[in-house]
């Protein structure tokens, strides 16, 4: 029996591999918690709207920036994270992290006006940005054998999954029964526990190579130029892909992302023969990899498709069939919480036979289930719109839990938290596209369910192709499976 067996149990007293031993869930705990935290405070603002811009009278432009402005720093400040932790050690990053985001709900919880949340929501993307890949890294360190890897990404993509979709549901319970700031302060007591946690049970990684001295260009280039593509994709929404100050920034971004690149290279190929030298905040050599570039792709067209069209299925749901904010996101439960089956089924196929495998059955349903939405109508009954809420959400965390451990296994050692760090730029930037397209979508003659019906075409088709992708780059990589 391994631990990928249905049968195994992490508590099992007798274990017949005696080089497998059973999964400690401790260390999975600490690090699931900080992940829980991020992803619960991507959605859990939405149905606080209405009460903030009551309480704190907040423009539409504001309360863009409360809700997506989390987003956008977390996508641009990722690198930034990942190289840090690479240099300085992942375990005091996660913490810092941990810290930093907690300060920032209390700031969220006490502001006084819109600013002052909006400043303080950047702050905590920020935090976000820390803690992520930190947690990915520990996660690799913590579980070296590669079926035990499987097993704890596993579960912490269920913990991921859930935390995305309860959002909507706890957001909803908590503005309903005590106020909008509580959906803030509730990130403070499990911050507290996942530090402690991880000061008990997670192990500081072991020293890698030496770092040689910081990357300052790159590091400025970098933030800016993903700031300013995060930022034009927050903005095309509401004010218009043609809009002078979206095609600004959207310019801004890609010159700083193109100087990002030639200072990246130059510095690479000096550090080969000057180790002591500046070496790059993102080694070019990472994308050498086959596994990491695909992967990364994949992790782009997943969010472009899910994300966005989650996001139209949200505005559907209230705008044709008339539903408040709290039944949407009881609405949409069947797909989000798919993940509590997908997750586990997702690390039992990849431990077996590789991760590109599942990704690209996975993806091919997902592909089908966008399709599922063409059904809907302003009178299509809820029944008929359960396979495509449900075969997308069982689609998306088979191919997330698969994707992380594809990059863990693709990735170096002492650029694992790089590594994380550039699946996840990818997987938000992603979403910020879909989300930003789709919406242009609804608001067009179609209404939502027109828009809707395109947005799942384009979605189908990004994931065909990311299925694709999967199916190609998994011969390529000769990533072995697992005994």
């Amino acid at each position: 029996m391994t631990s990928t067996d249905p049968s195994f149990s992490p508590a099992a007293s007798v274990d017949p591999m005696p080089d497998r031993p059973s999964l400690s869930l401790s260390p999975l705990i600490a690090l699931s918690l900080g992940y829980f935290l991020v992803m619960l405070d991507v959605t859990v603002v939405n149905v606080a709207v209405p009460a903030v811009r009551a309480s704190l009278a907040a423009g539409s432009s504001d309360l863009q920036w409360i809700v997506d402005g989390y987003s956008a720093f977390f996508a641009g400040l990722l690198l930034v994270g990942g190289g840090l932790g690479d240099r300085f050690g992942h375990r005091a990053l996660f913490l810092a992290g941990l810290g930093i985001f907690a300060a920032a709900s209390a700031g969220c919880a006490l502001a006084p006006s819109a600013g002052a949340l909006i400043a303080a929501r950047l702050v905590q993307g920020a935090g976000a940005a820390l803690l992520v890949p930190a947690s990915l890294a520990l996660l690799r360190a913590a579980y070296p054998d590669r079926a035990q890897r499987a097993q704890a990404v596993g579960r912490w993509g269920l913990v991921s999954a859930v935390a995305f979709g309860a959002g909507p549901a706890v957001g909803g319970l908590l503005v309903a029964g005590v106020g909008w700031r509580a959906v803030f302060w509730v990130n403070l007591p499990v911050a507290a526990v996942a530090a402690l946690l991880t000061l008990r049970h997670v192990p500081a990684p072991g020293p890698g190579a030496r770092p040689g001295r910081a990357d300052p260009a790159g590091l400025l280039l970098g933030v800016l130029g993903l700031l300013g593509v995060a930022g034009a994709l927050n903005e095309a929404g509401p004010a218009g892909w043609s809009s002078p100050q979206v095609l600004l920034l959207f310019a801004g971004g890609a010159v700083c992302l193109a100087a990002f690149v030639v200072v990246e290279l130059r510095l690479e190929k000096r550090a080969a023969t000057r180790p002591e030298g500046r070496r790059p905040l993102l080694p070019p050599s990472l994308f050498r990899e086959a596994g990491l570039t695909a992967t990364n792709l994949i992790g782009l067209l997943l969010s472009f498709g899910y994300y966005g069209l989650l996001f139209v299925a949200a505005l559907y749901f209230q705008q044709e069939q008339g539903l408040g904010a709290l039944g949407t996101g009881f609405a949409l439960l069947p797909s989000v919480c798919m993940g509590f089956l997908a997750a586990p089924l997702s690390s039992r196929l990849t431990a077996r036979s590789g991760p590109y495998v599942p990704m690209a059955g996975a993806l091919l349903l997902g592909s089908a289930g966008f399709l599922g939405w063409l059904a809907a109508g302003p009178d299509t009954p809820y029944p008929v719109l359960l396979f495509a809420l449900m075969a997308t959400g069982l689609a998306t965390p088979v191919t997330v839990v698969a994707a992380t451990v594809a990059v863990m296994e693709a990735s170096p050692a002492d650029k694992a938290g790089t590594a994380s760090a550039v699946f996840h730029v990818s997987r938000q930037v992603g979403s910020a596209m879909g989300v930003a397209l789709f919406g242009t979508l609804v608001g067009g003659e179609g209404g939502p369910a027109g828009g809707l019906h395109v947005s799942a075409v384009i979605a189908a088709a990004a994931f065909l192709l990311a299925s694709g992708l999967a199916a190609v780059a998994g011969p390529r990589t000769g990533v072995a499976r697992s005994a």
